[in-house]
């Protein structure tokens, strides 16, 4: 049997391609959707990729099982559980719908799905048996059920699908699942988890790629419950302090279950100069993707682009930045050569953010005046300005600057209409990345953005002592 994990460091996400050596088949679990990884694995390992399958309707990544099975002509498989409200729809009108214990076979390889929901009601998890050496599960492919040394989070469904206190019935059947499904497991098999750290599916994942039933069994925060019988402490401690979920969510969550639009091959990205680019730009006809070091454009910047700072979250914030269901203007990107371009497109097309057709390589003649700031030393100064926070709910309740309100990155653009309109805006994080990203996007709402010219470390260092800014 091969298994080879494909893991994208941006979304923190996991897919695994398992093949037979027999009849050199294979298949892909949880793909995204720039397939061409698993093309070229395929065609280097000499085996047909015959079918393609997901855990559950995922929210934070567009699925790439429907590209992958048109690609291929592979058989799509598919969950057919937890009811009328999380039936996959028509765009799965060719994949195989799954009941609990369905099994899918390759040469000598098994996979049995099991129905784990919990994370979502219609979630499954995967066992794998190789024929060729037992005729007993020694592999779980756990979707967002189990990860390592957490589970996933049972909140998603209010947070991101519009749910009503779905949290509590998840969480029950997190305990459910975890009770007879995945304790009744030997110890040895090991479990392959769909998301790494940083993942916001689950509150605290381990960055070690794969565990096991017996170290879980015996190391997870969530082992003493089970033990205990006690689900009311379960669900009480898996509820708590569960990160912000990303606003982008709900799109992700809406078009994985009706099914992504098929994209194909891809026409190749059109390269614009400085002055070919530059009337669009200032007519807002194309957005510019600034991929600049973000305090490169307090000393000059261009009028209403985005600033996606950090090449290997460019899905991520990408998704925080551009919403395509209101934002409807292509985007060029600012790369050093085509090829860059393209791998900013295939981390876009990620989360469903199609709108990249173009690329430039230059921004002679474009930039003008940097983004107002504002240092660290003058905050005291302002009176009418209204300080943002756009970290975490952890970050900011472990210590922030006294008046700060808080509202993630991932949200503002959701979320703008918390924030004033008739007064200046002063936005600040934990390095300035996150700040400049939200700071670009309200921007382009009409938003008076001033950045801070440090970060939360330099600020709670001026003032000599960090533990007088956890109150305020």
């Amino acid at each position: 049997m091969l298994l080879e994990h494909i893991y994208d460091p941006d979304l923190a996400q996991g897919s695994y391609f398992i093949g037979c050596q027999v009849d050199n088949t294979a298949i892909v679990i949880d793909p995204r959707r720039d397939i061409q990884v698993y093309l070229d694995l395929a065609e280097r390992e000499g085996m047909e990729i015959v079918g393609v399958a997901e855990t559950h309707i995922h929210a934070d990544y567009l699925s790439g099982t429907l590209e992958l099975a048109k690609a291929t002509g592979a058989q799509a498989y598919v969950s057919d559980e937890g009811g009328p409200d999380w039936t996959y729809g028509d765009g799965f009108a060719d994949a195989v719908r799954m009941k609990h214990s369905h099994e899918i076979t390759l040469g000598n390889i098994t996979l049995k799905a099991v129905h784990t929901p919990g994370h979502t009601p219609e979630h499954m998890s995967f066992l794998v048996t190789d024929g060729a050496q037992t005729s007993e599960p020694g592999f779980m492919l756990s979707g967002d059920f189990v990860f390592v040394s957490d589970l996933g989070r049972p909140d998603l469904l209010d947070e991101a699908a519009g749910g009503v206190d779905t949290r509590f019935e998840g969480a029950q059947q997190l305990f459910d699942s975890l009770r007879d499904h995945f304790l009744t497991l030997p110890d040895y098999v090991q479990v392959l988890p769909a998301h790494g750290s940083g993942s916001a599916c689950g509150r605290a994942l381990g960055a070690v790629p794969t565990t096991t039933v017996g170290y879980e069994r015996n190391f997870s925060w969530w082992a003493p419950y089970l033990d205990a019988n006690d689900k009311d402490g379960f669900v009480a401690e898996l509820l708590n302090n569960q990160p912000d979920a990303h606003s982008y969510f709900s799109r992700m969550k809406a078009q994985n279950r009706q099914g992504p639009a098929i994209l194909g091959d891809l026409p190749e990205l059109v390269r614009y100069t400085p002055a070919e680019l530059k009337p669009l730009v200032e007519a807002n006809e194309k957005i510019l993707v600034d991929t600049r070091p973000h305090r490169q454009r307090y000393e000059a910047a261009v009028g209403g682009a985005l600033s996606i700072p950090d090449a290997t979250k460019a899905a991520t914030h990408i998704a925080w930045a551009y919403d395509p269901e209101t934002e409807h203007r292509h985007l060029i990107v600012l790369a050093s050569d085509a090829e860059q371009a393209r791998q900013y497109r295939d981390h876009f097309i990620r989360v469903g953010v199609d709108a990249l057709t173009d690329y430039t390589t230059s921004l002679d003649g474009l930039l003008s005046d940097g983004v107002p700031t504002v240092d660290v030393d003058e905050l005291d100064t302002l009176e009418e300005h209204f300080v943002l926070d756009v970290r975490g709910a952890d970050e900011y309740a472990a210590g922030h600057i006294p008046g700060a309100h808080r509202l993630a990155t991932s949200r503002v653009v959701w979320n703008s209409d918390q924030l004033p309109r008739q007064r200046p805006v002063v936005v600040y994080c934990a390095s300035g990345r996150r700040a400049a990203i939200g700071a670009s996007a309200l921007r382009r709402k009409g938003f008076n953005i001033v950045e801070l010219n440090g970060d939360f470390g330099s600020w709670a260092a001026a003032q000599g002592n960090v533990a007088a800014t956890v109150t305020g």
